[in-house]
């Protein structure tokens, strides 16, 4: 299975949440897009465990298994698509998670999230499945 971390999800990992362990460990290929990235880099910087933190995802993307995926033309127009359904569905999802479901569209993976709001996007395969999802706090 091709499978796309939110940060939800790859902070649930490393926390050993067992809702997100087993996917990640048995995904033939794990998708890190560089929103996510950005999401990480400024949750390290404010937290007191940056430096822990940065070695941690720095070992976790050297894996064979990990890889980054950029924002190209082809996830905007995933994007806009995205951003219309759900504004005539009176549905807001955060912006960087309508980028986060676009490049999921994109590459065909599944998304592991913990964050509810992904459910209102259509087309999306979700991970864990409703009902183990909490809100985002």
């Amino acid at each position: 299975m091709k499978l796309l971390l939110d940060t939800s999800a790859y902070s649930a990992f490393f926390r050993g949440d067992p809702r997100i362990v087993p996917l990640v460990q048995s995904a033939r290929e794990i998708l890190l897009p560089s929103i996510v990235l950005g999401e990480l880099f400024a949750g390290f910087a404010l937290g007191n465990r940056e430096e822990k933190n940065l070695a941690e995802l720095e070992q976790f993307l050297s894996s064979p298994r990990v890889r980054v995926v950029y924002v190209m033309e082809e996830s905007a127009r995933w994007y806009s698509q995205i951003y219309q359904e759900l504004r005539a569905a009176g549905t807001p999802v955060p912006t960087n998670d309508l980028w986060i479901a676009a490049v999921t569209r994109e590459h065909g993976a599944a998304l592991a999230s913990l964050d509810a709001h992904f459910a209102h996007i259509a087309g999306l395969r979700l991970l864990p499945r409703q009902g183990e999802r909490r809100s985002r706090e």
